[in-house]
Protein backbone atom coordinates (compact mmCIF):
# COMPACT_ATOMS: atom_id res chain seq x y z
CA UNK A 1 0.00 0.00 0.00
CA UNK A 2 1.10 3.58 -0.74
CA UNK A 3 -0.09 6.95 0.31
CA UNK A 4 -0.72 9.42 -2.55
CA UNK A 5 1.26 12.53 -2.61
CA UNK A 6 -0.47 15.53 -4.76
CA UNK A 7 2.48 17.14 -6.78
CA UNK A 8 2.08 20.24 -8.42
CA UNK A 9 3.08 19.12 -11.55
CA UNK A 10 1.12 19.45 -14.93
CA UNK A 11 0.94 16.79 -17.06
CA UNK A 12 -1.47 17.13 -19.33
CA UNK A 13 -2.89 15.36 -20.89
CA UNK A 14 -1.19 12.24 -19.21
CA UNK A 15 -1.62 10.90 -16.19
CA UNK A 16 1.48 10.38 -14.29
CA UNK A 17 2.49 8.54 -11.24
CA UNK A 18 6.23 9.22 -9.45
CA UNK A 19 7.85 6.64 -7.44
CA UNK A 20 11.12 6.39 -5.50
CA UNK A 21 13.41 4.58 -7.06
CA UNK A 22 15.50 3.13 -3.89
CA UNK A 23 12.11 1.65 -1.71
CA UNK A 24 11.71 -1.25 0.74
CA UNK A 25 8.65 -3.59 -0.61
CA UNK A 26 8.92 -3.12 -3.64
CA UNK A 27 11.00 -2.68 -6.79
CA UNK A 28 10.48 0.43 -8.73
CA UNK A 29 12.19 -1.78 -12.18
CA UNK A 30 9.70 -3.97 -12.13
CA UNK A 31 6.92 -1.66 -12.89
CA UNK A 32 9.42 0.62 -15.17
CA UNK A 33 9.24 -2.07 -17.60
CA UNK A 34 5.77 -1.77 -19.77
CA UNK A 35 6.06 2.32 -18.35
CA UNK A 36 2.82 2.10 -17.48
CA UNK A 37 1.24 0.99 -13.74
CA UNK A 38 -2.52 0.77 -12.76
CA UNK A 39 -3.18 2.66 -9.52
CA UNK A 40 -5.91 1.02 -7.51
CA UNK A 41 -8.20 2.20 -4.42
CA UNK A 42 -11.70 2.11 -2.89
CA UNK A 43 -13.77 1.80 -5.76
CA UNK A 44 -11.55 3.97 -8.40
CA UNK A 45 -8.34 3.02 -10.21
CA UNK A 46 -6.80 5.02 -13.23
CA UNK A 47 -3.47 3.72 -15.75
CA UNK A 48 -0.65 6.49 -15.27
CA UNK A 49 2.70 6.66 -16.83
CA UNK A 50 5.55 5.67 -14.74
CA UNK A 51 8.29 8.36 -13.68
CA UNK A 52 11.14 7.23 -10.91
CA UNK A 53 12.03 9.60 -8.34
CA UNK A 54 15.87 9.71 -6.66
CA UNK A 55 15.17 12.70 -4.54
CA UNK A 56 13.28 12.17 -1.11
CA UNK A 57 12.67 15.25 -0.68
CA UNK A 58 9.72 14.86 -3.74
CA UNK A 59 8.51 11.55 -2.64
CA UNK A 60 9.22 9.56 0.49
CA UNK A 61 9.15 5.39 1.23
CA UNK A 62 5.75 4.69 1.12
CA UNK A 63 3.96 7.57 -1.08
CA UNK A 64 3.31 7.96 -4.48
CA UNK A 65 3.03 10.94 -6.44
CA UNK A 66 0.29 11.94 -8.71
CA UNK A 67 0.64 14.97 -11.35
CA UNK A 68 -2.21 17.49 -11.46
CA UNK A 69 -4.14 15.15 -14.12
CA UNK A 70 -4.15 11.66 -12.68
CA UNK A 71 -4.23 13.04 -9.11
CA UNK A 72 -8.15 14.95 -9.95
CA UNK A 73 -8.84 12.06 -12.32
CA UNK A 74 -8.41 9.12 -9.70
CA UNK A 75 -10.27 11.12 -7.03
CA UNK A 76 -9.34 10.27 -3.58
CA UNK A 77 -8.06 12.62 -0.96
CA UNK A 78 -4.05 13.28 -0.55
CA UNK A 79 -2.93 10.17 1.66
CA UNK A 80 -5.65 7.86 0.65
CA UNK A 81 -3.88 4.43 0.17
CA UNK A 82 -3.60 2.67 -3.30
CA UNK A 83 -1.95 -0.60 -4.17
CA UNK A 84 0.03 -0.55 -7.83
CA UNK A 85 0.63 -3.13 -10.53
CA UNK A 86 1.88 -3.27 -13.74
CA UNK A 87 -0.41 -2.10 -16.24
CA UNK A 88 -1.75 -4.04 -18.67
CA UNK A 89 -2.52 -2.99 -22.14
CA UNK A 90 -6.28 -2.22 -23.14
CA UNK A 91 -7.39 -4.93 -25.01
CA UNK A 92 -9.28 -2.11 -27.86
CA UNK A 93 -5.29 -1.54 -28.82
CA UNK A 94 -5.77 -5.09 -30.99
CA UNK A 95 -8.75 -2.88 -33.47
CA UNK A 96 -6.19 -0.09 -33.29
CA UNK A 97 -3.60 -2.99 -34.75
CA UNK A 98 -6.19 -3.64 -37.17
CA UNK A 99 -7.21 -0.19 -37.95
CA UNK A 100 -3.02 0.34 -38.83
CA UNK A 101 -3.36 -2.95 -41.22
CA UNK A 102 -6.10 -1.18 -43.39
CA UNK A 103 -9.55 -2.78 -41.71
CA UNK A 104 -12.93 -1.53 -41.03
CA UNK A 105 -14.16 -1.09 -38.03
CA UNK A 106 -17.78 -1.90 -36.63
CA UNK A 107 -19.61 0.57 -34.32
CA UNK A 108 -18.41 -1.96 -31.32
CA UNK A 109 -14.72 -1.78 -32.17
CA UNK A 110 -14.69 1.79 -32.12
CA UNK A 111 -17.00 2.50 -29.27
CA UNK A 112 -14.34 -0.27 -27.27
CA UNK A 113 -11.33 2.14 -28.46
CA UNK A 114 -12.82 5.66 -27.51
CA UNK A 115 -13.93 4.22 -24.20
CA UNK A 116 -10.49 3.51 -23.38
CA UNK A 117 -9.22 6.59 -24.64
CA UNK A 118 -11.80 8.75 -22.69
CA UNK A 119 -10.80 6.67 -19.70
CA UNK A 120 -7.01 7.75 -20.51
CA UNK A 121 -5.98 4.34 -20.81
CA UNK A 122 -4.12 5.01 -24.02
CA UNK A 123 -0.38 7.05 -24.20
CA UNK A 124 -0.03 9.84 -26.79
CA UNK A 125 1.86 7.27 -28.83
CA UNK A 126 -1.26 4.81 -29.19
CA UNK A 127 -3.64 7.57 -29.83
CA UNK A 128 -0.99 8.85 -32.13
CA UNK A 129 -1.17 5.40 -34.06
CA UNK A 130 -5.10 4.88 -34.15
CA UNK A 131 -5.40 9.00 -35.85
CA UNK A 132 -2.79 8.82 -38.20
CA UNK A 133 -4.23 5.13 -39.15
CA UNK A 134 -7.97 6.51 -39.35
CA UNK A 135 -6.39 9.69 -41.36
CA UNK A 136 -5.59 6.83 -44.02
CA UNK A 137 -8.81 5.98 -44.38
CA UNK A 138 -11.93 5.99 -42.71
CA UNK A 139 -15.16 5.03 -44.28
CA UNK A 140 -18.67 7.23 -43.92
CA UNK A 141 -19.82 4.71 -41.81
CA UNK A 142 -16.86 4.36 -39.49
CA UNK A 143 -17.16 8.37 -39.13
CA UNK A 144 -20.60 8.21 -38.35
CA UNK A 145 -19.87 5.12 -35.18
CA UNK A 146 -16.84 7.18 -34.21
CA UNK A 147 -19.21 10.04 -33.66
CA UNK A 148 -21.86 8.16 -31.67
CA UNK A 149 -18.95 6.45 -29.64
CA UNK A 150 -17.87 10.15 -28.74
CA UNK A 151 -21.45 11.00 -27.87
CA UNK A 152 -21.61 7.97 -25.57
CA UNK A 153 -17.78 8.73 -23.99
CA UNK A 154 -19.46 11.98 -21.92
CA UNK A 155 -22.38 14.15 -20.35
CA UNK A 156 -25.42 14.74 -22.31
CA UNK A 157 -27.47 17.83 -21.83
CA UNK A 158 -30.94 18.33 -22.10
CA UNK A 159 -32.73 21.55 -22.52
CA UNK A 160 -36.60 20.49 -22.42
CA UNK A 161 -36.83 22.67 -25.49
CA UNK A 162 -38.18 21.33 -29.01
CA UNK A 163 -35.53 23.89 -31.32
CA UNK A 164 -32.12 24.41 -29.14
CA UNK A 165 -30.20 25.96 -32.17
CA UNK A 166 -26.32 26.39 -32.30
CA UNK A 167 -23.46 27.43 -34.35
CA UNK A 168 -20.03 26.08 -35.35
CA UNK A 169 -17.54 27.33 -38.05
CA UNK A 170 -14.83 24.88 -38.65
CA UNK A 171 -11.61 27.47 -37.85
CA UNK A 172 -8.69 28.89 -39.87
CA UNK A 173 -9.87 32.40 -40.26
CA UNK A 174 -8.55 34.47 -37.83
CA UNK A 175 -11.13 37.00 -36.12
CA UNK A 176 -14.20 35.03 -37.23
CA UNK A 177 -15.64 35.61 -33.99
CA UNK A 178 -19.14 35.79 -35.25
CA UNK A 179 -20.87 33.57 -32.54
CA UNK A 180 -20.68 36.29 -29.84
CA UNK A 181 -23.09 38.65 -32.23
CA UNK A 182 -25.32 35.68 -33.14
CA UNK A 183 -25.74 34.07 -30.02
CA UNK A 184 -27.68 37.74 -28.89
CA UNK A 185 -29.44 38.52 -31.76
CA UNK A 186 -31.39 34.41 -31.40
CA UNK A 187 -31.57 34.79 -28.15
CA UNK A 188 -33.69 38.91 -28.83
CA UNK A 189 -35.70 36.57 -30.73
CA UNK A 190 -36.48 34.17 -28.19
CA UNK A 191 -34.86 31.07 -29.40
CA UNK A 192 -32.65 28.50 -27.04
CA UNK A 193 -28.80 28.55 -27.78
CA UNK A 194 -27.12 27.45 -25.33
CA UNK A 195 -23.72 28.13 -26.82
CA UNK A 196 -20.56 26.16 -25.37
CA UNK A 197 -17.14 26.94 -27.13
CA UNK A 198 -13.58 25.81 -26.81
CA UNK A 199 -10.65 27.62 -25.83
CA UNK A 200 -7.63 27.81 -28.42
CA UNK A 201 -5.49 24.91 -28.57
CA UNK A 202 -2.83 26.29 -32.00
CA UNK A 203 -5.00 29.39 -33.09
CA UNK A 204 -5.06 32.90 -31.48
CA UNK A 205 -7.81 32.46 -29.42
CA UNK A 206 -11.07 30.78 -29.42
CA UNK A 207 -14.87 31.80 -28.89
CA UNK A 208 -14.15 31.15 -24.97
CA UNK A 209 -11.06 33.20 -24.87
CA UNK A 210 -12.74 36.84 -26.17
CA UNK A 211 -15.72 35.86 -23.91
CA UNK A 212 -13.09 35.81 -21.22
CA UNK A 213 -12.42 39.22 -21.48
CA UNK A 214 -16.08 40.39 -20.96
CA UNK A 215 -17.54 37.88 -18.40
CA UNK A 216 -16.55 34.30 -16.65
CA UNK A 217 -17.05 31.41 -18.79
CA UNK A 218 -15.68 28.49 -16.48
CA UNK A 219 -19.13 27.91 -15.78
CA UNK A 220 -21.48 25.03 -13.88
CA UNK A 221 -23.98 23.11 -15.40
CA UNK A 222 -26.16 24.50 -13.14
CA UNK A 223 -25.34 27.91 -13.62
CA UNK A 224 -25.72 27.45 -17.28
CA UNK A 225 -29.28 25.77 -16.85
CA UNK A 226 -30.24 28.93 -14.89
CA UNK A 227 -28.62 31.73 -17.26
CA UNK A 228 -30.26 29.87 -20.14
CA UNK A 229 -33.48 29.51 -18.43
CA UNK A 230 -33.59 33.39 -17.60
CA UNK A 231 -31.61 35.00 -20.99
CA UNK A 232 -32.27 31.67 -23.66
CA UNK A 233 -28.49 31.50 -24.34
CA UNK A 234 -24.61 31.60 -22.83
CA UNK A 235 -21.50 31.89 -23.76
CA UNK A 236 -19.52 29.00 -22.01
CA UNK A 237 -16.24 27.46 -21.95
CA UNK A 238 -17.19 23.68 -22.91
CA UNK A 239 -14.59 21.62 -21.00
CA UNK A 240 -16.35 21.73 -17.44
CA UNK A 241 -19.50 19.74 -18.95
CA UNK A 242 -17.53 16.90 -19.79
CA UNK A 243 -19.16 16.62 -23.26
CA UNK A 244 -17.68 14.34 -25.50
CA UNK A 245 -14.35 13.93 -23.47
CA UNK A 246 -12.56 11.41 -25.63
CA UNK A 247 -12.66 14.26 -28.17
CA UNK A 248 -9.99 16.56 -26.05
CA UNK A 249 -8.12 13.86 -25.68
CA UNK A 250 -7.77 13.33 -29.14
CA UNK A 251 -7.59 17.07 -30.33
CA UNK A 252 -4.71 17.13 -27.78
CA UNK A 253 -2.34 14.56 -29.61
CA UNK A 254 -4.15 15.53 -33.20
CA UNK A 255 -2.57 18.95 -33.00
CA UNK A 256 1.17 18.96 -32.52
CA UNK A 257 0.88 16.48 -34.97
CA UNK A 258 -1.37 19.02 -37.50
CA UNK A 259 -3.79 16.25 -38.44
CA UNK A 260 -7.66 17.54 -39.09
CA UNK A 261 -9.25 15.22 -41.53
CA UNK A 262 -12.61 16.07 -42.50
CA UNK A 263 -13.73 12.35 -41.22
CA UNK A 264 -12.02 13.20 -37.59
CA UNK A 265 -13.40 17.08 -38.16
CA UNK A 266 -17.01 15.67 -38.55
CA UNK A 267 -17.15 13.56 -35.76
CA UNK A 268 -15.46 15.78 -33.41
CA UNK A 269 -17.38 19.05 -33.98
CA UNK A 270 -21.32 16.92 -34.11
CA UNK A 271 -20.19 14.85 -31.16
CA UNK A 272 -19.83 18.02 -28.97
CA UNK A 273 -23.23 19.04 -30.28
CA UNK A 274 -25.23 16.45 -30.05
CA UNK A 275 -23.93 15.84 -26.14
CA UNK A 276 -24.45 19.70 -25.52
CA UNK A 277 -28.44 19.12 -26.33
CA UNK A 278 -28.22 20.84 -30.01
CA UNK A 279 -31.22 20.04 -32.54
CA UNK A 280 -30.53 22.60 -35.19
CA UNK A 281 -27.27 23.52 -36.46
CA UNK A 282 -25.68 26.21 -39.04
CA UNK A 283 -22.22 25.09 -39.89
CA UNK A 284 -19.65 27.45 -41.13
CA UNK A 285 -17.20 26.40 -43.68
CA UNK A 286 -14.88 29.18 -44.58
CA UNK A 287 -13.07 28.72 -48.37
CA UNK A 288 -9.81 30.82 -49.32
CA UNK A 289 -6.82 29.35 -50.33
CA UNK A 290 -4.73 29.44 -46.44
CA UNK A 291 -7.98 28.44 -45.02
CA UNK A 292 -8.96 24.55 -43.85
CA UNK A 293 -10.66 24.03 -46.96
CA UNK A 294 -9.21 25.39 -49.74
CA UNK A 295 -11.28 24.36 -52.96
CA UNK A 296 -14.99 24.31 -53.65
CA UNK A 297 -14.82 20.38 -54.31
CA UNK A 298 -13.25 19.90 -50.98
CA UNK A 299 -16.11 22.10 -49.59
CA UNK A 300 -18.76 19.82 -51.16
CA UNK A 301 -17.08 16.62 -49.77
CA UNK A 302 -17.33 18.04 -46.14
CA UNK A 303 -20.68 19.58 -46.92
CA UNK A 304 -21.92 15.75 -47.84
CA UNK A 305 -20.18 14.11 -44.90
CA UNK A 306 -21.24 16.48 -42.11
CA UNK A 307 -25.19 16.11 -44.13
CA UNK A 308 -24.98 12.75 -43.58
CA UNK A 309 -23.78 11.75 -40.30
CA UNK A 310 -25.85 14.76 -38.68
CA UNK A 311 -28.90 13.22 -40.30
CA UNK A 312 -28.30 9.91 -38.62
CA UNK A 313 -27.66 11.53 -35.46
CA UNK A 314 -30.78 13.18 -35.51
CA UNK A 315 -29.72 16.78 -36.31
CA UNK A 316 -31.35 19.19 -38.64
CA UNK A 317 -27.81 21.10 -40.17
CA UNK A 318 -27.53 24.30 -42.73
CA UNK A 319 -24.07 23.87 -44.34
CA UNK A 320 -22.88 27.48 -45.38
CA UNK A 321 -19.91 28.07 -47.42
CA UNK A 322 -18.23 31.86 -46.54
CA UNK A 323 -15.53 33.53 -48.05
CA UNK A 324 -11.92 32.60 -46.38
CA UNK A 325 -9.74 34.38 -48.14
CA UNK A 326 -8.65 36.84 -45.82
CA UNK A 327 -9.10 37.32 -41.81
CA UNK A 328 -12.51 38.43 -40.66
CA UNK A 329 -12.43 41.90 -38.85
CA UNK A 330 -9.86 44.27 -37.72
CA UNK A 331 -8.57 42.14 -34.74
CA UNK A 332 -6.86 39.14 -33.47
CA UNK A 333 -6.07 38.22 -30.19
CA UNK A 334 -9.04 38.24 -26.93
CA UNK A 335 -8.84 41.73 -26.21
CA UNK A 336 -9.28 42.91 -30.00
CA UNK A 337 -11.28 40.52 -31.05
CA UNK A 338 -13.65 41.60 -27.87
CA UNK A 339 -13.30 45.11 -29.32
CA UNK A 340 -14.43 44.31 -32.78
CA UNK A 341 -17.62 42.12 -31.34
CA UNK A 342 -19.02 45.12 -29.37
CA UNK A 343 -18.42 47.31 -31.63
CA UNK A 344 -21.04 45.22 -34.36
CA UNK A 345 -22.94 44.98 -30.82
CA UNK A 346 -23.33 48.81 -30.42
CA UNK A 347 -23.59 49.62 -34.53
CA UNK A 348 -20.62 51.94 -34.17
CA UNK A 349 -19.92 53.48 -37.18
CA UNK A 350 -16.53 52.36 -37.64
CA UNK A 351 -17.66 48.64 -36.90
CA UNK A 352 -16.11 45.84 -39.01
CA UNK A 353 -18.41 45.88 -41.60
CA UNK A 354 -17.11 42.04 -43.03
CA UNK A 355 -17.75 40.91 -39.10
CA UNK A 356 -21.27 42.46 -38.64
CA UNK A 357 -22.22 41.40 -42.72
CA UNK A 358 -20.88 37.76 -41.82
CA UNK A 359 -22.46 37.39 -38.48
CA UNK A 360 -25.87 38.76 -39.66
CA UNK A 361 -25.59 36.37 -42.74
CA UNK A 362 -25.21 33.27 -40.33
CA UNK A 363 -28.22 34.65 -37.46
CA UNK A 364 -30.43 34.76 -40.27
CA UNK A 365 -29.88 31.24 -41.23
CA UNK A 366 -30.45 30.12 -37.54
CA UNK A 367 -33.53 31.89 -37.40
CA UNK A 368 -34.83 30.69 -39.93
CA UNK A 369 -35.24 27.16 -38.56
CA UNK A 370 -38.15 29.04 -36.54
CA UNK A 371 -41.13 28.04 -37.77
CA UNK A 372 -42.90 30.61 -36.60
CA UNK A 373 -40.83 32.85 -39.04
CA UNK A 374 -42.12 33.70 -42.26
CA UNK A 375 -39.87 31.76 -44.68
CA UNK A 376 -36.67 33.84 -45.64
CA UNK A 377 -37.41 36.39 -43.04
CA UNK A 378 -34.53 35.33 -40.97
CA UNK A 379 -31.88 37.44 -42.36
CA UNK A 380 -34.28 40.90 -41.66
CA UNK A 381 -35.36 40.02 -38.55
CA UNK A 382 -31.33 39.66 -37.49
CA UNK A 383 -30.81 43.12 -38.60
CA UNK A 384 -34.05 44.55 -36.97
CA UNK A 385 -32.49 42.87 -33.48
CA UNK A 386 -28.93 44.19 -34.28
CA UNK A 387 -30.09 47.75 -35.13
CA UNK A 388 -32.96 48.21 -32.43
CA UNK A 389 -30.26 47.26 -29.87
CA UNK A 390 -31.64 44.68 -28.37
CA UNK A 391 -29.26 42.27 -29.44
CA UNK A 392 -26.90 44.61 -27.52
CA UNK A 393 -28.96 44.48 -24.62
CA UNK A 394 -29.20 40.67 -24.38
CA UNK A 395 -25.44 40.60 -24.77
CA UNK A 396 -25.18 42.74 -21.45
CA UNK A 397 -27.65 40.84 -19.50
CA UNK A 398 -25.78 37.41 -20.27
CA UNK A 399 -22.15 39.30 -19.45
CA UNK A 400 -23.87 40.49 -16.16
CA UNK A 401 -25.48 36.58 -15.86
CA UNK A 402 -22.41 35.15 -16.32
CA UNK A 403 -19.92 37.44 -14.01
CA UNK A 404 -18.83 40.49 -15.67
CA UNK A 405 -15.11 41.21 -15.45
CA UNK A 406 -14.54 44.00 -13.40
CA UNK A 407 -11.28 45.01 -15.19
CA UNK A 408 -11.27 47.23 -18.66
CA UNK A 409 -9.45 45.26 -21.35
CA UNK A 410 -6.75 46.84 -22.16
CA UNK A 411 -4.40 46.01 -25.21
CA UNK A 412 -0.79 44.57 -24.76
CA UNK A 413 1.67 47.67 -23.58
CA UNK A 414 4.83 46.99 -26.42
CA UNK A 415 3.49 47.28 -29.99
CA UNK A 416 5.26 47.34 -33.22
CA UNK A 417 4.24 48.02 -36.77
CA UNK A 418 4.98 45.85 -39.97
CA UNK A 419 4.78 48.40 -42.84
CA UNK A 420 4.34 48.03 -46.46
CA UNK A 421 7.56 47.51 -48.35
CA UNK A 422 6.10 48.78 -51.72
CA UNK A 423 3.21 50.79 -53.13
CA UNK A 424 0.28 48.84 -54.53
CA UNK A 425 -2.77 47.68 -53.71
CA UNK A 426 -3.04 43.99 -51.00
CA UNK A 427 -3.76 41.38 -53.24
CA UNK A 428 -4.13 38.38 -50.10
CA UNK A 429 -3.34 37.85 -46.52
CA UNK A 430 -2.35 34.94 -45.68
CA UNK A 431 -4.87 33.37 -42.58
CA UNK A 432 -2.48 30.83 -41.34
CA UNK A 433 0.60 33.36 -41.15
CA UNK A 434 -1.31 36.31 -39.45
CA UNK A 435 -2.89 33.66 -37.41
CA UNK A 436 0.86 32.30 -35.90
CA UNK A 437 2.64 36.37 -35.65
CA UNK A 438 -0.60 36.55 -32.87
CA UNK A 439 0.21 33.33 -31.53
CA UNK A 440 3.91 34.27 -31.01
CA UNK A 441 2.96 37.71 -29.81
CA UNK A 442 1.31 35.73 -26.42
CA UNK A 443 -2.24 35.24 -27.57
CA UNK A 444 -4.72 33.56 -26.20
CA UNK A 445 -2.68 33.62 -22.70
CA UNK A 446 -1.78 36.95 -22.89
CA UNK A 447 -5.16 38.36 -23.65
CA UNK A 448 -4.04 41.96 -25.19
CA UNK A 449 -1.54 40.27 -27.43
CA UNK A 450 -2.73 39.73 -30.90
CA UNK A 451 -3.12 42.04 -34.25
CA UNK A 452 -4.81 44.98 -35.39
CA UNK A 453 -5.01 44.82 -39.23
CA UNK A 454 -5.14 48.18 -40.64
CA UNK A 455 -5.65 46.71 -44.35
CA UNK A 456 -7.52 44.67 -46.46
CA UNK A 457 -7.94 42.97 -49.72
CA UNK A 458 -7.91 45.48 -52.21
CA UNK A 459 -6.68 48.06 -50.21
CA UNK A 460 -4.22 50.35 -52.14
CA UNK A 461 -0.99 51.25 -49.74
CA UNK A 462 1.89 53.48 -50.07
CA UNK A 463 5.45 52.04 -49.63
CA UNK A 464 6.06 52.61 -45.53
CA UNK A 465 2.13 52.57 -45.13
CA UNK A 466 1.40 50.75 -41.62
CA UNK A 467 -0.02 47.35 -42.66
CA UNK A 468 -1.02 46.28 -39.43
CA UNK A 469 0.59 46.52 -35.94
CA UNK A 470 1.59 43.67 -33.01
CA UNK A 471 0.51 44.11 -29.07
CA UNK A 472 2.26 42.05 -26.29
CA UNK A 473 2.51 42.61 -22.74
CA UNK A 474 5.62 41.09 -22.76
CA UNK A 475 9.15 42.50 -24.89
CA UNK A 476 9.40 38.41 -25.28
CA UNK A 477 6.86 37.59 -27.34
CA UNK A 478 6.73 41.18 -29.48
CA UNK A 479 10.38 39.71 -30.49
CA UNK A 480 9.51 36.58 -31.35
CA UNK A 481 6.08 38.11 -33.42
CA UNK A 482 8.28 40.59 -34.64
CA UNK A 483 11.12 38.25 -35.78
CA UNK A 484 8.39 35.98 -37.63
CA UNK A 485 6.30 38.68 -38.95
CA UNK A 486 10.34 40.08 -40.76
CA UNK A 487 10.25 36.68 -42.23
CA UNK A 488 6.69 36.76 -43.79
CA UNK A 489 4.51 39.70 -43.03
CA UNK A 490 1.55 37.32 -44.38
CA UNK A 491 0.60 40.56 -46.39
CA UNK A 492 0.64 40.30 -50.49
CA UNK A 493 1.05 43.60 -52.27
CA UNK A 494 0.56 44.11 -56.38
Amino acid sequence: MLRIRRLPIDTFPDNTAFILRQSDGYSAEQFQALRKIRVQGTGCDILATLALVDDERIIGDGEIGLGEQAFRRLGLPEGAEVTIAQARPPGSLEFVRRKIDGDTLNESELAAVIRDIAAHRYSPMEISAFLVACAGFMSTQETLALTRAMVESGNHLNWNAPLVVDKHCIGGIPNNRTSMIIVPIVAAHGLTCPKTSSRAITSPCGTADVMEVLASVDLSAEQMADIVARENAVLAWGGRMNLSPADDVLISVERPLRLDTFEQMVASILSKKVAAGSTHLVIDIPVGPTAKVRSQNDAVRLRKLFEYVARHMGMETKIVFTDGSQPIGRGVGPVLEARDVMAVLRNEPDAPEDLRDHALALAGHMLDFDPELAGGRGYSRALELLASGEALATMERLIDAQGRNPEKPKVGRFRHEVKADKAGRVSAIDCERIARIARYAGAPMDQGAGIDLLHKNGSPVHAGDTLYRIYANSETGLGFARDFAAENSGYSIA
